[in-house]
């Protein structure tokens, strides 16, 4: 049988470590005894994810972005206290070690975590690892089984309290995406600016708080080599805080991407939500109603919500493509992503589901 656990590959150019520097610290905190390799997992635009190998031990460090200027949007303090107060009220994160803001061994601020083995399904996978449609359908339970779990963990009980200001929130990730947006804005796409619009007149008046995650999909969970309907553990912690579950539902949503929508919408490989086996997002919806015993009373909003967060990320990677700052031929044609994101907002809205759009 084919072994599908997550694997750590070459360093990308320009990501490199400093490894005898790294070494010497780790041999200095932790006791590290045998030579230290270094290999790099995949990433996409979030901190920089390493394995550190050293004989028998095993360890995963993080860092953040090499030019990175935002020190509040790749705070590895912040994320390191949150994986170490979680992990007595909620055990699918994974235990660390230690946290330095000694930006003398390696450039930047760093933690190390375990390494936690296993199984991550990415859009892009090898089709012999793509699961059958059966096993598809219960590794989707799970996705929502945990999202429940971890909106109903004790956040005040785990120290975690001040993490965030639940009072406004939604209010201010309504404004906070739609100023981002034109601040990175190149085209006129009026169904987008409809739809930011639309959002701000048409915000529930009424919601809860909880610990979020703020980037809960397939790619950020590890499942049991053994047992791919069992997670092991969730990854990239760096956007979580105290907010409304429900848009902690909605950002998933806007990842999701159904069986039958665009061929442009499948190209943008968000997640492998579109195999066979998993839910559509109005299933989604009803099973996490199920799950949690919390009915939706707005989820043409949340979903809007949680596409218009995709609208404003894939147009500021497109704003960097434009000005020169990055010459990835991927990136030429995204201005027409953002295009068609705001046309499935506006006929999410009007049709008022969240299936069948086009």
């Amino acid at each position: 049988m084919t072994n599908f656990t997550d694997q750590a590959h070459n360093i990308r150019p320009g990501e490199e470590l400093p490894t005898e520097q790294l070494e010497a610290f780790l041999q200095a905190e932790l006791g590290l005894k045998a030579p230290l390799e270094i290999a790099q997992f995949p990433s996409g635009f979030s901190n920089l994810t390493y394995l550190l190998s050293a004989g028998e031990q095993e360890f995963v460090l993080r860092r953040p972005p090499y030019g990175s200027k935002v020190k509040t949007a790749h705070d590895m303090g912040r994320e390191y206290r949150i994986l170490s107060q979680l992990k007595p009220v909620f055990d699918k994160v994974p235990t660390t070690y230690l946290y330095t803001e000694d930006d003398s061994i390696i450039g930047a601020p760093f933690y190390l975590m375990e390494r936690v083995q296993g199984v991550i399904l990415r859009a892009k996978m090898p089709a012999e690892q793509q699961p059958a449609p059966t096993l598809m359908t219960g590794i989707a339970q799970a996705l929502v089984d945990n999202l429940v779990a971890l909106h109903q963990v004790d956040y005040q009980a785990a120290g975690l309290g001040d993490l965030g200001r639940p009072e406004g929130y939604l209010e201010r990730q309504i404004q906070g995406w739609t100023k981002r947006y034109f601040a990175a804005k190149t085209h006129d796409f009026p169904m987008v600016e409809q739809a930011a619009k639309w959002l701000a007149t048409h915000q529930p008046r009424q919601y809860s708080s909880a610990l979020i995650h703020n980037d809960f999909k397939y790619d950020n969970l590890v499942l049991n080599a053994q047992d791919w309907t069992q997670v092991k553990a969730i990854l990239d912690w760096e956007m979580s805080t105290i907010g409304d579950p429900l848009m902690d539902l909605g950002t998933s949503l806007g990842y999701w991407v159904n069986q039958d929508d665009p061929p442009w919408l499948h190209a943008l490989a968000l997640s492998p939500t579109s195999l066979p086996g998993n839910p559509s997002r109005s299933e989604l919806v009803a099973q996490y109603e199920s799950r949690s015993g919390q009915a939706l009373d707005h989820p043409i909003f949340y979903y809007v919500y949680g596409l218009f967060k995709v609208i404003v990320i894939v147009q500021q990677i497109y704003y960097r493509y434009q000005k020169g700052h990055t010459q990835d031929p991927r990136f030429a044609h995204l201005d027409q992503a953002v295009k068609g994101l705001g046309a499935m907002a506006m006929q999410a809205i009007s049709k008022q589901r969240l299936d069948d759009l086009f």
